[in-house]
C-alpha cells in the first residue's frame, strides 16, 4: 500500500468531513490545504512531503501562538477552538518525540560541545537535527535543562 502525502490525506479527509457535515474539521482542513497551495504558488513548483509537513508545522505553531494570546486575554472559548484545530492538524504530522526522548537526543547532540557552550550555540547544533521531531519551544526548554544540568 502506497503512503499518501499530507496534502492527499487532507483532501481525502476534507471530503469525508464534508459528507459528515463536520464544519470545524472542514474549516481547519481547508485552511491547511490553502496554506499549502499558497506555498506551492510561491515556489512555483510542487511541494515535497517535507515541505508539506513544514507548512503544517507552521499552521500548528500559529495555533499555539493563538492559544497563548487567547489564554492571556481570558478567552477560553477561542483558545479551546484553536486547541481543537491544533489536534486536527497534528494528525497529519509524524508523531513528536516524548519529553524523555527529546532530552536524551539533546544530550547526545551536546556531548561534542565543550562544557561552557552558550545557549545560542547549542540551539544552532540541536535545531537542524530535531526541528522536524519536536516543536521549537520544547527543544529550547530541553536545551536549557541540559545546559543547566551541565553547569551544576
Amino acid at each position: 500500500m502506497e503512503t499518501k502525502t499530507p496534502h492527499e490525506r487532507l483532501s481525502n479527509d476534507l471530503k469525508t468531513a464534508m459528507k459528515a457535515r463536520d464544519a470545524e474539521r472542514m474549516a481547519t482542513l481547508r485552511m491547511a490545504i490553502s496554506a499549502m497551495s499558497y506555498r506551492r504558488i510561491e515556489r512555483n513548483a510542487e511541494l515535497t512531503v517535507d515541505e508539506q509537513e513544514d507548512v503544517l508545522r507552521k499552521q500548528v505553531k500559529q495555533r499555539d501562538d493563538a492559544i497563548t494570546e487567547y489564554t492571556k486575554a481570558k478567552r477560553a472559548d477561542l483558545a479551546d477552538k484553536e486547541g481543537r484545530e491544533r489536534v486536527i492538524l497534528m494528525e497529519y504530522l509524524p508523531p513528536e518525540l516524548s519529553e524523555a526522548e527529546l532530552r536524551r537526543q539533546v544530550d547526545e547532540l551536546l556531548k561534542p560541545l565543550g562544557p561552557q557552550v552558550k545557549f545560542g550555540d547549542a540551539m544552532k547544533v540541536v535545531m537542524p537535527a530535531l526541528q522536524k521531531k519536536a516543536n521549537g519551544k520544547a527543544i529550547g526548554e530541553a536545551v536549557k535543562a541540559a545546559l543547566a544540568a551541565r553547569a551544576s
